[in-house]
């Protein structure tokens, strides 16, 4: 039991920092490669514990981004809201790139937060995709065992493909919220951003 208490102590503390954790996978593929853990209850605490991180991390973007942001920046974000709540289909594309996106899930989680999304939707789909992948990634780490989890995380940490892709997630982060979507979506309303 305290084994799995320390697997959703580290797994929550990597998916509440807002850049540059290590993938949740490779936690996972350090236990299935080093312990004897069940995967199944291996992954679902991995999957819950992710899941309330991201969870954590986008309000705590809603409450600290309202603080710094721009009333423009504010309308735009209020404006992208509009949009996704007035177009059904914009709501399903967004649950299923929150459930199946390769890309880093802190920033996603952090527009969502900016954007006053509603955020238990997007985390739900987040943990059934993660049910999913890891399961897929300590299956994986369970067959091969023969790469050690140093090398996994020091390679995803420091390659530049690895920090090029957190840098330009967090610079698409800023570039959206700045984008004026009232102006592109032709939307006309006067709502006052929320706050």
């Amino acid at each position: 039991m305290t084994d799995y208490l320390i697997v959703f102590a580290v797994v929550l503390g990597v998916n509440l920092m807002p850049a540059f954790g290590p993938p949740t996978w490779s936690i996972i593929a350090l236990y299935a490669f080093n312990t004897e853990l069940d995967l199944a209850p291996l992954v679902g605490t991995a999957a819950v514990a992710a899941a309330t991180g991201r969870f954590t991390l986008g309000h705590a973007t809603r409450a600290l981004g309202t603080r710094f942001l721009s009333d423009k920046v504010k309308g735009n974000l209020a404006a992208a809201r509009e949009a996704m709540e007035r177009r059904r289909r914009n709501g399903i594309l967004a649950l299923g790139l929150f459930a199946l996106s390769p890309v880093p899930s802190a920033q996603l989680f952090e527009a969502a937060g900016l954007a006053r999304l509603p955020l238990l939707p997007f985390t739900l789909a987040f943990f059934a995709g993660r049910i999913v992948s890891y399961t897929i990634y300590g299956l994986t780490a369970q067959g091969i065992r023969s790469t050690t989890i140093g090398e996994v995380l020091r390679e995803e940490l420091s390659s530049p493909f690895g920090i090029a892709l957190q840098i330009t997630m967090l610079a698409g982060l800023v570039f959206l919220a700045r984008i004026d979507w009232a102006k592109r979506l032709g939307s006309h309303s006067d709502r006052e951003p929320v706050e």
